[in-house]
């Protein structure tokens, strides 16, 4: 969000229009939000895939630490864009403005932190000391501070923090003027990432605890907190990883939990601030990478690479979009990507050639079980996807090719197939549509002017009644075209193939006699 609305509007120029855009962006966000639970349009965060989410949360972890660089190094005139060449082309430009004092203390305190992490992580018993180790660090260092005047000695500390609950904030909501489109985009856009990283979160613990999470509810809760939180000087927020992970360690069950947690912020914010105004800013940034070093999974980048190339070519591309771009185009590409994938299965769809394993009555794909042998006679396929209008192209062409693969010449010189029957096993077509129909109506046309003829085996109930209606002469409801299984559909047609003309190997006919005897 401020990387979004510092494009157009200075937070340290124009504090009150700055503040008046990030509330009415997490109005916005909330009412997107919330919108799409209410329709029940949960299946949207759907196309934020395992590798989309694990590249973009790698990239947005590192972008993050790369900001607290400002901290760890002492640095006061620091860029302000987010991506990965300005930031380190500020670090190195201001070489003159780094603090050794900050960098010793940083360097420890982040040591310290990390330490902490991976003792919990080798022992989850021992989660509180990664869980307190924030707090004891926050508390150290303002000690620090405060003894030895720490900003005296080139260490910057936060300073006077003004005390007591947010005040309402409904009149700096702004719904018209030049910066709506700003603030419509800002929202949409941080609705998104605050809406994946909250089902994520709530889809990993539901995991682990054995529970259902129900996006579209989800959806509504987390719109309705921004909503409710733009009126209350609140910007965008979600469920957040950290806490829920410290609630879980901790065995909380109840919301309750949110309740203490809630009591405990409010009297910090009335009475406690002033303990604050000596914490060192470098405390503060080295906590900050500790946190986000937990989103770089890289085990299951690891992971992805072994499974699935083009996976893991998403990955890249959400993780080096983030870095180098930006969030939003980052995560933009990456789905973008994601899509185009989905897409291309849609339109490629798995057909592939069956053959009879010698003993039985199974037929499997020849690519996959070479002891798999061609029925001779027969073209035997099985189409595994729906067919509808973005893939009858496909496989007519497909289907085309494979005839024209078993065509020899003749005496005469013509080509002469050495195949007399098409059978296609359709018992993984869920679905068609208009234009899947007319691929059946076309293809069995075609196949007529070749001398050959189409067999159908175990079409689903869908699949069956869209034919029949659009069967004016009853082609496909004939008992020799349809069938409900493969072996029968062979068995039916043996002798066919058994008085053609054109010889076949003993070893073929042996194989045709048995599926025909066991049949």
């Amino acid at each position: 969000m401020g990387s979004m609305l510092r494009q157009e509007v200075s937070p340290g120029k124009d504090p009150i229009l700055f503040l008046q855009l990030a509330f009415s962006s997490t109005f916005f966000a909330g009412l997107f939000q919330a919108s799409l639970g209410f329709l029940r349009l949960g299946f949207i965060i759907d196309f934020l895939s395992k590798a989309t989410l694990v590249g973009f949360m790698a990239g947005a972890a590192i972008i993050v630490s790369l900001q607290q660089l400002k901290s760890l190094l002492g640095i006061e005139n620091f860029t302000k864009k987010m991506g990965f060449v300005p930031v380190l082309s500020s670090v190195f430009h201001r070489t003159n403005e780094w603090s050794w004092q900050t960098i010793l203390m940083g360097f420890c305190f982040l040591l310290f932190l990390l330490l902490t992490r991976h003792i919990s992580k080798k022992k989850p018993k021992l989660f509180w000391v990664s869980a307190g180790a924030p707090l004891l660090s926050i508390i150290l260092s303002t000690l620090l501070a405060f003894v030895f005047k720490a900003q005296n000695h080139g260490i910057s500390v936060i300073g006077k923090l003004q005390e007591g609950l947010n005040p309402p904030s409904w009149n700096m909501l702004q719904f018209h003027g030049s910066h709506l489109g700003l603030v419509m985009k800002t929202g949409l856009v941080t609705a998104i990432i605050s809406l994946t990283e909250g089902i994520a979160v709530g889809r990993t613990f539901a995991a682990l605890k054995n529970y259902q999470v129900d996006g579209n509810k989800e959806m509504i809760a987390i719109g309705l907190m921004n909503i409710v939180g733009s009126s209350t000087s609140c910007y965008v927020t979600t469920g957040a990883f950290s806490r829920s992970a410290v609630n879980h360690n901790a065995g909380c069950k109840t919301a309750v939990s949110n309740i203490i947690m809630s009591v405990t912020v409010m009297v910090t914010l009335l009475f406690l601030m002033p303990l604050f105004q000596y914490t060192p800013n470098v405390v503060l940034g080295a906590i900050i990478i500790t946190a986000v070093i937990g989103l770089i999974d890289i085990p299951a980048a690891y992971r992805i690479w072994k499974i699935d190339k083009f996976d893991f070519l998403v990955l890249l591309c959400a993780f080096l979009g983030v870095i180098f771009i930006s969030v939003q185009e980052g995560l933009a590409i990456a789905v973008g990507i994601s899509i185009f994938k989905v897409l291309l299965q849609i339109t490629r769809p798995k057909a592939v050639m069956l053959g009879n394993i010698p003993g039985t009555n199974i037929f499997r794909d020849l690519d996959h079980y070479k002891e798999a042998l061609r029925v001779p006679g027969f073209l035997i396929l099985s189409i595994e996807a729906p067919i509808n209008f973005a893939n009858t192209t496909y496989l007519k062409d497909r289907i085309s090719r494979w005839i024209e693969e078993d065509e020899v010449e003749d005496e005469n010189g013509k080509q002469q197939s050495m195949i007399k029957f098409i059978i296609l096993n359709l018992s993984a077509v869920s679905a068609i549509d208009t234009n899947g129909v007319s691929f059946f109506k076309d293809l069995r046309m075609a196949l007529e002017k070749k001398g050959l003829e189409l067999v159908l085996v175990n079409p689903l109930s869908e699949v069956i009644e869209k034919l029949l209606r659009a069967d004016d002469y009853r082609e496909f409801a004939k008992p020799d075209c349809m069938f409900l299984t493969v072996e029968e559909a062979v068995a039916a047609h043996f002798s066919t193939i058994k008085n053609q003309k054109s010889p076949s190997k003993p070893c073929q006919k042996d194989l045709l006699e048995k599926i025909t005897y066991r049949v």
